[in-house]
């Protein structure tokens, strides 16, 4: 599966499904720019489990990139400067986490909620830390105007 405007790429899928079949209980994986845009999406292959389609991956993009700008704010403001490592959302049927994955990157993993958090976390840094020159999504460049001033 190939998005030319997104830049989503089914190449990076492989590293989501490996971490979520490493994790009891770990859904989905989503690998996206910091600016919400989709990468790499995988489901877990349980029965149970449905797989998320575009508009379901395309919002929990966004969501996660929006908490990892709040973390990043939190970082900015209140923690002098510090950079994000982890966001985690708890409800009572799921949990979300959501850190960094490379220079304008974040990684997303919705899990169950008896999926273990150490375990979940550790695998998910594990995946970064091995990858993570693959994972940097470049700043998007800003079109230039045309040269005879029409918009």
């Amino acid at each position: 599966m190939s998005d030319t405007r997104t830049g989503y790429t089914d190449r990076l899928d492989w590293l989501l499904q490996k971490l979520l079949d490493k994790v009891p209980g770990a859904r989905h994986g989503l690998l996206l720019s910091a600016d919400g845009l989709k990468k790499a999406v995988a489901s877990t292959k349980a029965e149970h489990v449905a797989g998320l389609d575009d508009s379901a991956a395309d919002r929990l993009a966004a969501l996660a990139s929006g908490l990892s700008s709040l973390g990043r704010g939190v970082g900015q403001h209140f923690a002098d400067g510090g950079e994000v490592r982890q966001v985690v959302v708890e409800l009572t049927t799921a949990v979300l986490f959501v850190s960094s994955a490379g220079s304008g990157a974040v990684l997303a993993v919705l899990a169950g909620p008896n999926t273990d958090p150490g375990t979940l976390g550790y695998e998910m840094g594990m995946l970064v830390k091995s990858v993570r020159p693959f994972l940097a999504t470049p700043d998007r460049q800003p079109m230039s105007a045309p040269s005879d001033g029409r918009l």
